[in-house]
């Protein structure tokens, strides 16, 4: 159950508001000069995806040791973190306003004649920038890992989280023309699918109390 939660909070993640009408751009980046897409682009765009994918990792061993430090209290923090995953819950189904969580942060960086290597580091640098943007479903998996307390599971977890994101970002890649419906559906439908990835972080957050 928490690698499905986790595998669908990455998902979540892809279809944000903030995130999703900003594909087509990094596409935009990977492709270059050619304006065609091209092996190149498919590289440049795995190279992305592993590089935010290296610093969730990163996150999740940090969260894992964590738990491990408090496990003398784990259960009233389960407690603490599952009330935390559900206010994000309620903020995501716009029951519920944090300021805090609205802002967006924007981190210039050079993207021009991209390669494997320049668009890794790229990645690492969304990672960072567009926290504010994917905060709600990161910190919820990172809660979740740092319940679990196991490095290994904690990395797997995180792991998933990832290929959530980043499996639709690769799609998205292959076939920006074929899915522009699709996104211009997404976004006519936002609100909802908002509430539905609101009542995604409740589940978890539900889950994370009482299991």
């Amino acid at each position: 159950m928490e690698f499905l939660f986790t595998f669908l909070e990455g998902i979540a993640s892809f279809v944000s508001p903030c995130l999703l009408p900003m594909i087509p751009i990094y596409i935009a980046y990977f492709t270059g000069e050619n304006e065609e897409k091209s092996t190149k682009t498919v590289i440049n765009a795995m190279g992305f995806v592993l590089g935010f994918t290296v610093v969730f990792l990163i996150l999740a061993i940090f969260a894992s040791q964590l738990g491990k430090l408090v496990s003398s209290h784990m259960k009233f923090i389960k407690i603490i973190f599952g009330i935390v995953i559900i206010v994000f819950g309620l903020y995501d189904m716009e029951l519920l306003k944090l300021s805090f969580m609205s802002k967006m942060r924007g981190m210039k960086a050079n993207v021009k004649n991209l390669n494997f290597i320049k668009s890794f580091l790229f990645g690492m640098l969304f990672s960072i920038s567009w926290t504010p943007c994917i905060g709600t479903f990161l910190s919820s998996a990172l809660l979740l890992v740092a319940k679990g307390q196991q490095l290994l599971k904690g990395i797997l977890l995180m792991l998933i989280y990832s290929m959530g994101l980043g499996i639709p970002f690769i799609v998205s890649v292959l076939l920006l023309e074929k899915l522009k419906g699709i996104f211009d559906i997404i976004k006519r439908n936002f609100s909802k699918i908002r509430k539905v990835s609101g009542g995604i972080l409740i589940g978890m957050g539900i889950y994370v109390i009482f299991f």
